[in-house]
């Protein structure tokens, strides 16, 4: 899938890159997947002629969008500590089930998930870690086919504005309120996720990190990094009929 794949660069400089991460991309080398020859850290390398890099942040394999990679340990050290006091900003989209409220916040405590071959000599019984993850409706579609119990099937376009960073925390959130996001393998529901898969063709978590906004570590400028959607993103706007610029 990602033989002689050229990632996107969407911001560059002596200190900083960042890039459209695709879906089904890791980002670094996991016992999990460890079957996984391609992931980012080492396109990203060879792309830039060997330099090594340094992920500041992480999306889930299935999560597309804005990852942000330092280019020295220092810059690595410095935009770490941003990320853990929370001043930057993170936004995303998602396609969930059902009609989203116009906006709100979910406040609801995740406990650490943990694996079993990566996370085998961690504690096993942390108590569960504040989340925080805003949320606003952007667009509705209704479809005249049945899914499960109803007779019509509606989902909703949202933005997701994540305060924490916990493992999972948006596609956890959105199930805990009921509106899981469509391709969501592990917390969603799969009658909805089978149904975008026939008809619609959607290979993937709808998921996308659309922006990130940080201070530069040592201009202080704020930098305002997008990532544009994807081919399935715009495949699936242009049936539902929704505008969505970032």
């Amino acid at each position: 899938m990602f033989e002689n794949y050229t990632l996107e660069i969407l911001y560059k400089d002596e200190h900083l890159v960042a890039i459209n991460k695709p879906s089904g991309l890791l980002v670094h080398k996991s016992m999990i997947d460890r079957h996984e020859i391609y992931y980012a850290m080492k396109m990203l390398r060879d792309q830039l002629g060997g330099a090594w890099v340094y992920p500041i942040h992480r999306l889930d394999k299935p999560t597309s969008g804005v990852l942000l990679f330092a280019l020295d340990s220092h810059t690595a050290k410095l935009m770490s500590e941003q990320f853990r006091e929370h001043s930057m900003q993170k936004s995303y989209i998602a396609v969930v089930r059902g009609y989203a409220p116009q906006s709100g916040v979910i406040e609801h405590a995740l406990k650490e998930k943990l694996d079993k071959i990566s996370d085998r000599d961690a504690k096993k019984d942390k108590e569960a870690q504040e989340a925080i993850t805003e949320y606003r409706s952007i667009d509705r579609v209704e479809i005249d086919a049945p899914v499960g119990r109803y007779e019509k099937t509606r989902y909703s376009l949202v933005e997701l504005f994540p305060k924490t960073g916990r493992k999972h925390q948006l596609r956890r959130h959105m199930k805990h309120i009921n509106h899981h996001i469509l391709g969501d393998t592990k917390y969603g529901r799969g009658e909805h996720n089978k149904f975008v898969r026939e008809r619609y063709n959607m290979q993937r978590l709808l998921l996308h990190a659309t922006s990130l906004e940080i201070e530069h570590p040592y201009t202080k400028e704020r930098l305002f990094l997008k990532a544009p959607l994807d081919e399935t993103f715009l495949a699936l706007f242009k049936e539902f009929g929704w505008k969505y610029e970032i």
